[in-house]
């Protein structure tokens, strides 16, 4: 897969910006576009499993651990099937972010920003691909470890179920943590009938107004969190 752009106004508001950024915004990202674009190399990996939902938890055919916490619960009520996913703009962009970071803070941060608007884009790009050939006649959206009440330390099953580190050479650590760090791994449900639409991000959340992430004024699925 390879990026020709990148989403310009999200990378904006990953840094900060509200409304329009003005010029040295602009240019800041656009530089990072460029670099971030001629640079990574995105890959990611995807597996079909059925579902099944028990009293102890979301049961995965693909996994012996089961996902606990009512928000995945919910959000894959009525599904029987789930294409698990890991997506990575590889080494590449921690390099970039590091090589940035010693001649510009500035233009450091663009590019982090620009990384983080890149994987979102990754990861809608293997949906559409995955489900032009994949039967699913309707579909959750992204749900992560981390997000709601669901264990962040799932990472690792995860990634043990679509063998990703030998596929695209991703890992996580003993915290959870993804590396390479422009990564998302993530679960979307399949069912024949349609599904429950959830509100997506900190509305429909569990653990709204009470996680890291809302504390620091963002989300968990980017940007900025919402007024409650």
């Amino acid at each position: 897969m390879k990026l020709s752009g990148v989403d310009r106004a999200l990378a904006a508001r990953y840094m900060g910006v509200r409304g329009e950024p003005d010029d040295a915004v602009r240019g800041l990202v656009e530089r990072a576009e460029k670099l971030v674009c001629e640079t990574v190399s995105p890959k990611y990996v995807h597996r079909e499993t059925d579902v099944t939902i028990t009293p102890e938890g979301v049961k995965l055919g693909c996994m012996e651990r089961l996902l606990t916490g009512n928000a995945i619960r919910e959000h894959l009520q009525g599904c029987t099937r789930a294409v698990l996913l890991a997506a990575t703009l590889s080494a590449e962009a921690d390099k970039l972010i590091r090589q940035a970071g010693v001649r510009d803070m500035a233009q450091a941060l663009a590019v982090d920003c620009v990384c983080s608007a890149a994987i979102e884009q990754v990861c809608d790009r293997a949906e559409e691909e995955i489900f032009a050939e994949i039967r699913a006649p309707f579909r959750t959206w992204r749900f992560s470890p981390g997000y709601g009440d669901l264990p962040i330390d799932l990472q690792a099953d995860f990634l043990a179920a679509l063998n990703a580190q030998r596929r695209i050479g991703l890992t996580a650590t003993a915290e959870s943590l993804l590396i390479p760090s422009k990564s998302v791994t993530a679960l979307i449900g399949i069912s024949d009938e349609p599904v429950r639409k959830r509100e997506r991000g900190c509305a429909g959340c569990s653990m709204k107004g009470r996680c890291a992430f809302s504390a620091s004024g963002r989300t968990c699925t980017g940007g900025n969190a919402q007024k409650i």
